[in-house]
């Protein structure tokens, strides 16, 4: 898989907001080692890295992240490593639960195991922190209900389904775009022509997170589908893609856009109107609440799991009136 130099540089700034590669023991203060993994290489993670580093601080363990780069081998070599290591708690991203519970559990049998951002329920992990991504979905849907009234043709974009959060999050979508009920346990394949309540989802691109081919997508769906008037980004990376290929091809504004995440050119075109809105998650939230609850675990504090095994950390909407705010605080958090 190739990666430009951008998610290259995003790669190492996450490796330097931890406070110490895996195996570099604080035996010597008696902190705890925990680690955050993501599931890949994005801006997402890099926000996620500042909630791991501050929390870190704050709760006094010895807490690194480390994002994968080539997928679901990468993710796996990594959860050994910190394992052979000694790890007193992990809190992963699976890329694709169905087929690792095998290594999360016996992650879970070696160390305290969590998940965030996309879970493994079938997996022994104790708890997932993050948002219902379904819901999400749906609140994406339903932006995009808002910026085309009267519907139309649309196409969505995502890195992979594999993931739990991903087929859920992109469930959703659909659900809210064309108001069904809901329904977490419905599935539309993605190769699917789906013709509903005045809308048309030409179907569903993954990218597998090579950002090449997630431009590429975005450049085949103008080119056969000149009548588009929509585009959904539903990872981090996805909508900045987006903005990209609209400018070249001189179609800012004409076609509507509508996105996920946080990303700073995001934000950027969401203040310009060329993106109609975004849904963001909290990824600063995962980071920290992970350590959070990865330091209390480690000390045999087992009262910070809930009944439900989730802590929810809420999805929110996110258009031209509330961007200036919102992306104030993203940057204080961030230290900008």
């Amino acid at each position: 898989m190739k990666y430009s130099l951008s998610a290259c540089l995003l790669l190492a700034l996450s490796l330097t907001t931890g406070c110490k590669p895996a195996g570099s023991s604080n035996e010597a203060s008696g902190k705890k080692k925990v680690a955050f993994v993501s599931n890949g290489v994005a801006s997402f993670w890099t926000i996620a890295a500042s909630g791991v580093k501050a929390a870190g601080e704050k709760f006094g363990v010895d807490a690194q992240t480390l994002m994968p780069t080539q997928g679901i081998v990468d993710q796996k070599r990594i959860i050994e490593d910190l394992l052979s290591k000694g790890i007193d708690g992990i809190s992963v991203s699976p890329i694709d639960p169905a087929n690792q519970t095998d290594i999360l559990n016996t992650a879970a049998k070696r160390t305290k195991l969590i998940t965030n951002d996309s879970d493994a329920p079938a997996s022994e992990r104790l708890v997932y922190i993050g948002m219902d991504n379904y819901k999400a979905g749906r609140l994406c849907g339903e932006l995009v209900r808002e910026a085309m009234p009267s519907g139309g043709s649309v196409m969505l974009y995502i890195g992979r389904l594999e993931q739990d959060n991903a087929k859920s999050r992109r469930q959703g979508c659909i659900d809210g775009m064309l108001g069904r009920s809901e329904d977490p346990k419905r599935f539309d394949p993605p190769n699917d022509v789906i013709e509903e309540a005045g809308f048309k989802i030409l179907g569903t691109l993954t990218d597998n997170f090579d950002q090449a081919k997630a431009k590429a997508n975005v450049e085949d769906t103008l080119s056969r589908y000149p009548e588009v008037g929509g585009l959904v980004g539903l990872f981090v990376y996805n909508p900045p893609l987006i903005m990209e290929v609209l400018s070249q091809a001189n179609k800012l504004g004409q076609i509507k856009v509508v996105a996920f995440d946080e990303d700073d050119k995001t934000l950027k075109a969401i203040q310009e109107g060329h993106i109609h809105s975004t849904v963001v998650q909290n990824p600063y939230m995962y980071g920290y609440k992970s350590v959070e609850v990865l330091s209390e675990l480690a000390k045999g504090n087992v009262s910070v799991i809930p009944a439900n095994k989730m802590i929810d950390i809420p999805a929110r909407q996110i258009r031209k009136a509330d961007v200036d705010a919102f992306w104030a605080d993203l940057k204080a958090k961030l230290g900008k």
